[in-house]
């Protein structure tokens, strides 16, 4: 007898499924790459709860279904939370040097911005 994936499993791509374009558009809006750069900082799973974005919650749902289908995040139910962990260690492998760099840059914009994301994050 097989056994019915869960109805809150959430589908995410396996390593060798992760596409550098989808990557790179993921990062590419200003709002994911602040929940990418806030994932980064604290170096562990976060709720969705935990990140204050200046949109609405359907929009912030999109966001974070943009970053699992391309395989930058890994969101997992964890009770009644939805957990969000960077996929630091697969993109690494598959793009060396690629989320540091943008992190990097990315920190280097917000210094010359006065801390801050652009307006619109």
């Amino acid at each position: 007898m097989t056994t019915a994936p869960s109805p809150r499993a959430l589908d995410h791509p396996a390593r060798d499924q992760i596409r550098l374009e989808a990557v790179l558009h993921a990062l590419s809006d200003p709002v994911r790459l602040r929940i990418v750069r806030d994932m980064a900082r604290e170096g562990a799973e976060l709720s969705c709860s935990y990140f204050d974005l200046p949109v609405t919650k359907s929009t912030t749902t999109h966001h974070f279904r943009v970053l699992r289908e391309s395989g930058v995040i890994q969101q997992v139910y964890r009770g009644t939370a939805k957990l969000n962990a960077l996929r630091g260690d697969d993109l690494d492998a598959l793009f060396p040097g690629l989320l540091g760099t943008v992190l990097s840059a990315a920190a280097a914009q917000a210094a010359r911005a006065g801390g801050t994301l652009p307006a619109d994050a």
